[in-house]
């Protein structure tokens, strides 16, 4: 198994935002992916606090960096719950999916 060390590159994602909401559209195309997005981050959180490169989290799976890059890029592919469950144990985590009544 390949022992690679991860290290994330610095991004203001907050200044991106601000940057990217003065353009015509972007809001409405964003908040339509808000569940998409916190998903994505949420695998990418994992994936750094557990220390893997896409090769390792792709390896343990049983798949290609390729698979996991499109499984991490948010808005374009919906993975199946399957997927997620072993992304979650290739991570060292456990996946949880909850209904919240709406307010």
């Amino acid at each position: 198994m390949a022992n690679l060390k991860y290290t994330p590159v610095k991004h203001d994602h907050q200044a991106f935002l601000a940057k990217a909401r003065a353009r015509k559209g972007f809001t409405e195309a964003y908040d339509g992916l808000e569940l998409e997005y916190r998903v994505a981050d949420q695998l990418l959180k994992a994936r750094s606090r557990a220390g893997l490169t896409q090769d390792a989290v792709a390896e343990r799976m049983g798949t290609t960096k390729s698979a996991i890059s499109r499984l991490e890029a948010s808005g374009k592919h919906t993975p199946s719950l399957a997927t997620l469950q072993r992304y979650a144990k290739a991570v060292g985590c456990d996946l949880q999916v909850k209904l919240v009544p709406q307010k």
